[in-house]
């Protein structure tokens, strides 16, 4: 069950003070729960539980891959541990860790990367991760996670406490657009249609959730039908889900603050090639490095804007025609 905002409820909230105030929480009910940072205590906004929990709160420092070791033994030990840092950083500079100490060794360790994609704004090309998804699904066995909003990020840290096993969250840090209602359930493994369509299906996570819903409604001006699909795990990714877009609608648009060759467009075609062939056309980053600026100029610089997507909706519609 999901319940979804009105669209007069748009006023974006902060994700990072969601991060704390649920991390807070579930340490006052779980004991086990700790949690592991890279020097970034102040950029994710985890003075308080810092505050209040201080022998269950470590600083690594800038050592990115020592932390997920750190965290590995904590977990050998029965604890719970959350490590986090920028999203470039828990992907690129943690992946043997990962995947040798928590992967392979079968511990259970949650990682949290801030920043994704373009998100990392004025740090610039070194600090965006276009491609932690893609980096961290080689890793057997690991559910990676893109919450799109401060309700469904609070939802899904408790289901990853709750259940054993290596996790891998990506998370906007700043202002998020409100997309669920409280009252709404999320299961891990299972897309969400946000809104209905016939003519095609766009799938897409975190921020290009907005620009997704904003393109579906310039495309209803032009007498198009766009399903809209909040596809928040990317591993296991919804399979199930996926074949009946590709039947129901006959065309798919990936959208993604990631590069479109290793992220969410790529698991969705191996999906789509292997099943039920349609035309599928991807947004998201191609072939890039990051730039610096804000992020309205970087939605453009990329090509993530609902004007972007609804062309390559247009192309895509084109294509079924001749299909």
């Amino acid at each position: 069950m999901r319940k979804l905002v009105r669209a007069t409820d748009t006023t974006e909230l902060i994700m990072r003070d969601t991060y704390c105030h649920t991390m807070m929480q579930m340490a006052s009910e779980d004991s086990r729960v700790v949690t592991l940072d890279a020097d970034l205590v102040g950029p994710i906004g985890m003075t308080d539980f810092w505050q209040k929990y201080p022998e269950r709160a470590i600083n690594c420092g800038i050592q990115e891959a020592n932390m997920a070791g750190v965290a590995a033994g904590m977990s050998a030990r029965g604890m719970i541990p959350f490590i986090h840092s920028f999203a470039a950083f828990v992907s690129r500079k943690c992946l043997d860790q990962l995947f040798l100490v928590a992967g392979f060794a079968e511990l259970n360790v949650k990682a949290v990367g801030s920043d994704p994609g373009i998100l990392a704004l004025y740090n610039g090309a070194s600090h965006m991760g276009l491609e932690d998804m893609g980096v961290l699904s080689n890793i057997p066995n690991i559910t990676l996670l893109e919450p799109a909003d401060p309700f469904s990020l609070q939802l899904l840290l408790r289901k990853v406490k709750d259940t054993y096993g290596l996790f891998y969250i990506r998370m906007n840090r700043k202002e998020a657009y409100p997309i669920y209602n409280s009252g709404s359930d999320l299961e891990i493994g299972k897309g969400v249609i946000l809104r209905q369509g016939t003519d095609v299906t766009i799938i897409a996570s975190g921020i290009l959730i907005k620009e997704s819903l904003h393109a579906a409604e310039l495309l209803q001006q032009r007498g198009i039908s766009a399903r809209v699909v909040d596809m928040f795990t990317w591993k296991p990714i919804d399979s199930e889900l996926i074949i009946d877009c590709a039947k129901t609608t006959g065309a798919i648009i990936t959208a993604e603050n990631h590069n479109c060759s290793t992220g969410l467009g790529s698991a969705v075609s191996r999906i789509l090639g292997e099943t039920h062939p349609v035309p599928h056309l991807r947004i998201g980053i191609d072939n890039s490095f990051g730039e610096v600026g804000d992020k309205k100029y970087l939605l453009h610089r990329f090509k993530l804007t609902p004007d972007d997507i609804a062309s390559k909706v247009l192309s895509a519609i084109e294509m079924k025609k001749c299909s």
